[in-house]
C-alpha cells in the first residue's frame, strides 16, 4: 500500500514536471506581454454586401485584407477580431444595437483559425459602433504594450445613442494610451464626418477607401505602425495656480482642459539648463472660428520669462506652440542652483452651446532639459526682434542701399550727358 502511494505521489510529481516544463516552452513561442496589440473591428452589416469595390463586394475586399494582413503579421503583435452586426438579420434595433462580438481572441494568431473564422462572416444586420468600441476597449486590456483599434465600416452608427465620438472621447480621456484608426468604405458626408471625429479624439487617422489594393494596404500600414516604438505618454493633472501645480521632468504629458481654461505646471531648470517646452490643444469636436494656444514660462515671483503662443480661424485638428528658455550660471553648484519655472497652458477655444464639454479638450504638453548653450546670444534667446538690433540692421541695410541708389542714379546721370 505504502509503495503504491509511492507510486502515484512520484508520478504526479513526474507530470506536474512535465507541465511545469511545457507551458514556459509554450508561452515564450508566443510575443511577451508589453508587445503591441491590435483589434481589427469589421462592420458586417446588410450594407457590406453592396458591390462597388473592383467590381466585388465590400464584404470580399475586407475579407481579402484580413487574410493578406494576418499572412504578413509581424512576429510581435498581438491581433484580435472584434464584429459588428455579424448575428442578427431582423429589424428589432433594441436587439440589432446589441451585436458586436470577439471573433478572436487578441494573442498569438492562429492563421488558419484566424482566416477560417473571418471566411464564415455574411453581411447581416446593424451598425452599433459604439458598442463595438467599447468591446474592442475591453478586450485589449491593459496589461502593457501599445494598444490600436482599426475600425473598417462603410456606414455611419445606426443605433443613435451612445455617440460613437463621445465614446471614442470617453476612451481617450482614460489615459490608457488608445489610438483609434478608421476605414470609410462608402463616402458619403455624415460617415466621413462621424469616423473622422472617432479618430481624431484618439490621435488616430481616418482614410477614405475606393479599391482593394488600397483597402489591404492601409490595415498592413496600421498594424506595422503599432510596433514603432512611441513616447510613453504620462498622465497628469495641472492646478489652477503654480504654488499647488504637479512638478514634471522631461517628458511627455497628457491633461484634459475645459474651453478657456488655464493649467499650470512646474519645472525644476538646474544652472546650466535650457527648458524646451511644447504645448498642444486637440480641437475633437465642433469649435467656433476663432481660437488659439498661449504657453508661458513664468518665475515663482510671477514675472514671465518667456511666452509662445498660436492663433487660428476655420477648421483645425490641433493648434501647439513651444517656447525656450535657459537658466542662467549659478554660484553654487547642486540643486542650489536649480529655479522653479510655471508653465501656464491656456486656450481661448469656444463651442455652440449644443456641444459637450466634458471631457476637455486633449492637451499634450511637451518637456525637455538640455544643456544650456555656452553663448546665449544666438538667435532663439537674443534674436533679432530685440528692438535696437533690428533698428540697427534696417539702418545700417537702408543706408547701404541709399548709397548704391545714389551712386548708380548720377552715373546714369553722367553717361546720359556724355551721349
Amino acid at each position: 500500500m505504502i509503495i503504491t502511494r509511492r507510486l502515484a505521489a512520484g508520478a504526479c510529481a513526474l507530470l506536474a514536471a512535465l507541465a511545469g516544463g511545457v507551458v514556459p516552452a509554450h508561452a515564450a513561442d508566443g510575443p511577451p506581454k508589453d508587445s503591441p496589440k491590435v483589434e481589427l473591428v469589421l462592420d458586417v452589416s446588410g450594407s457590406m454586401s453592396t458591390r462597388d469595390i473592383d467590381g466585388g463586394s465590400r464584404m470580399s475586399a475586407a475579407q481579402q485584407a484580413f487574410d493578406d494582413v494576418i499572412d504578413a503579421l509581424p512576429d510581435g503583435v498581438r491581433l484580435g477580431i472584434r464584429t459588428l452586426g455579424a448575428t442578427y438579420p431582423g429589424d428589432d434595433k433594441e436587439i440589432g444595437c446589441k451585436d458586436s462580438k470577439q471573433l478572436y481572441p487578441v494573442g498569438k494568431v492562429d492563421k488558419t483559425e484566424a482566416k477560417t473564422a473571418v471566411a464564415t462572416l455574411r453581411p447581416t444586420g446593424w451598425t452599433p459602433i459604439s458598442l463595438a468600441l467599447r468591446g474592442a476597449d475591453q478586450d485589449l486590456g491593459t496589461d502593457g504594450g501599445t494598444r490600436r483599434i482599426v475600425l473598417i465600416t462603410d456606414g455611419e452608427d445606426t443605433c443613435g445613442q451612445p455617440d460613437p465620438c463621445e465614446v471614442a472621447r470617453e476612451l481617450a480621456a482614460k489615459g490608457n494610451h488608445l489610438t483609434v484608426d478608421t476605414l470609410g468604405l462608402a463616402h458619403d458626408d455624415k460617415t466621413r464626418e462621424q469616423l473622422s471625429c472617432i479618430a481624431e479624439a484618439t490621435g488616430g487617422t481616418y482614410t477614405t477607401v475606393r479599391h482593394r489594393k488600397e483597402l489591404t494596404g492601409r490595415v498592413k500600414q496600421l498594424v506595422r505602425r503599432s510596433e514603432t516604438p512611441v513616447e510613453t505618454v504620462k498622465p497628469v493633472q495641472g492646478a489652477n495656480e503654480c504654488a499647488t501645480a504637479p512638478e514634471l521632468g522631461a517628458g511627455v504629458f497628457a491633461d484634459r482642459e475645459q474651453f478657456a481654461e488655464h493649467r499650470w505646471y512646474r519645472v525644476k531648470v538646474k544652472s546650466g539648463q535650457e527648458l524646451r517646452a511644447s504645448a498642444g490643444v486637440a480641437a475633437d469636436r465642433q469649435v467656433d472660428r476663432d481660437y488659439g494656444v498661449l504657453l508661458r514660462a513664468v518665475g515663482e515671483d510671477g514675472q514671465e520669462l518667456v511666452r509662445g503662443s498660436d492663433a487660428g480661424s476655420g477648421r483645425t485638428d490641433v493648434m501647439a506652440t513651444g517656447l525656450r528658455y535657459a537658466a542662467g550660471k549659478a554660484k553654487k553648484n547642486g540643486d542650489q542652483g536649480a529655479r522653479t519655472v510655471c508653465l501656464e497652458v491656456s486656450n481661448s477655444f469656444s463651442a455652440p452651446p449644443s456641444v459637450k464639454r466634458d471631457p476637455g479638450l486633449p492637451v499634450e504638453l511637451a518637456v525637455d532639459l538640455v544643456k544650456s548653450p555656452d553663448n546665449p546670444s544666438d538667435l532663439a534667446a537674443f534674436g533679432l526682434g530685440r528692438g535696437w538690433i533690428l533698428l540697427a540692421v534696417l539702418g545700417v541695410t537702408g543706408l547701404l542701399a541709399g548709397l548704391l541708389w545714389g551712386w548708380l542714379a548720377r552715373w546714369r546721370v553722367a553717361v546720359w550727358r556724355e551721349n
